[in-house]
């Protein structure tokens, strides 16, 4: 018998695997200080809605690592319905491992997948392959307030306990040796356009399945969307622009 992929059960097909948006990953490309890199790496791309858009964007070859082969063939098929496969070279690989792989990176994309390694972690172990000058934009789930309700602390205490205030991770960045260039907030409409208004029929769905794991990831997932619903303001993912010095 096949075993059962819960991820691929609940996110197969999906093109968002966050929260995020094409205008959003723009804004913050955008707002660089430099328009054009070398040797572009996305970390932790997974079907890669945000790879397709750097590719589109930059016009160069966007490495696209993610340790998921299924995301990856997913990624494939989307670059070549976009036009730019010719763009985009994956590597399924773990994200740690980035530095024995790429040296002198122009610019490290991430999105919503340091928390993998932990937000200091990955800044840390991401260092040595970039070149010096080179950018880092990496997008981590934060707290907005210092008074998010119970309901929000108790998931997150579970789900992530490392998440900090954004002016922590702002702290976190400088002492790894960064220059914080600014941040960006995602907005409402990114966690819910094309993400959660796809997730939650299908978790709900997935949530009476027959299989163990499976029940157990759709009903964290409804979990969370309903944290999200009353509680959403008190968190949320925080483009980071860093600079290596």
């Amino acid at each position: 018998m096949v075993a059962l992929d819960p991820l691929e059960l609940l996110f197969g097909g999906m093109g968002k695997l966050g929260p995020g948006s094409n205008a959003d990953t723009l804004q913050a490309l955008r707002s660089l200080p430099k328009d054009h890199f070398d040797l572009v790496v996305d970390a932790g791309c997974g079907a890669g809605r945000q790879t397709l858009v750097l590719a589109t964007a930059l016009g160069v070859t966007i490495h696209a690592v993610d340790s998921h082969q299924p995301f990856l063939d997913e990624l494939r098929r989307r670059a070549e319905d976009a036009g730019v496969a010719s763009r985009i070279q994956t590597h399924c690989m773990d994200m740690s491992d980035i530095p024995t792989v790429f040296s002198s990176i122009d610019l490290l994309w991430s999105e919503g997948a340091a928390y993998n390694i932990g937000f200091a972690d990955a800044l840390a172990q991401w260092a040595p392959a970039l070149r010096s000058g080179g950018f880092v934009v990496v997008s981590e789930l934060a707290w907005l307030s210092d008074a998010a309700p119970a309901a929000a602390r108790d998931f997150f205490r579970a789900g992530y306990p490392d998440m900090k205030l954004t002016t922590e991770n702002i702290r976190l960045a400088q002492e790894a040796g960064y220059r914080v260039l600014g941040t960006h907030t995602l907005p409402r409409a990114a966690w819910i356009d094309d993400y959660y208004e796809v997730l939650e029929p299908r978790a709900t769905t997935l949530a009476s399945h027959q299989d163990a794991a499976v029940r157990a990831l759709a009903q964290e997932t409804l979990k969370e969307i309903e944290v999200f619903e009353t509680a959403g303001d008190s968190y949320g993912y925080v483009f980071y622009l860093l600079q290596r010095s």
